[in-house]
């Protein structure tokens, strides 16, 4: 099979993370036991940033694990898809960063999804969490898989497949 072409396939990974609006949180429940959930989300200076409520489980669980993983998908119905043809998967550590100040992350939520939506959700009992993202894999159909980080600096490809073999 046909090498993929780096650079263009960094230009297509990068336009498909900026394209995104939310992410698929997976963690562990307090017995644990896998809980996968939706979250918006922002990206700020390589950080992810999601927007959570503080009465929902998956706050819980997001505080409550030190790591988390979170994926990105072409496919943001409401039923996650972890075999989705394309994705982007890291592990991450978390930190609660509360509800105030961190005003050019808050601009970034207001272009990304429209202030009236972020400014209801900031009247509502809300918090802001910062992933810091590591151990990236994106998969481009299921025979090319490369290994990266969120900005896609760093970008190997690892998979290859050998069918021609």
């Amino acid at each position: 099979m046909k090498q993929p072409n780096i650079e263009e396939t960094r230009v297509k990974y990068i336009e498909f993370i900026e394209s995104r609006k939310s992410l698929v949180i997976s963690t562990l429940d307090a017995e644990g036991t896998p809980f996968i959930s939706y979250a918006p989300f922002v990206k700020v200076n390589g950080k992810l940033y999601i927007y959570i409520s503080r009465i929902s489980d998956h706050y819980r669980f997001v505080e409550n694990n030190e790591r988390i993983h979170v994926m990105m998908i072409n496919d943001e119905s409401a039923t996650p898809n972890a075999f989705a043809r394309e994705r982007a998967r890291w592990a991450c550590t978390s930190e609660n960063l509360g509800n105030e100040g961190y005003g050019a992350i808050y601009a970034a939520f207001d272009a990304k999804f429209g202030d009236k939506m972020m400014g209801m959700l900031r009247g509502l009992d809300f918090s802001l969490f910062e992933l810091t993202p590591s151990a990236g894999r994106y998969v481009v159909g299921f025979g090319q898989a490369f290994d990266v980080d969120l900005t896609g600096d760093r970008f190997e490809h690892v998979v290859v497949d050998r069918k021609d073999k």
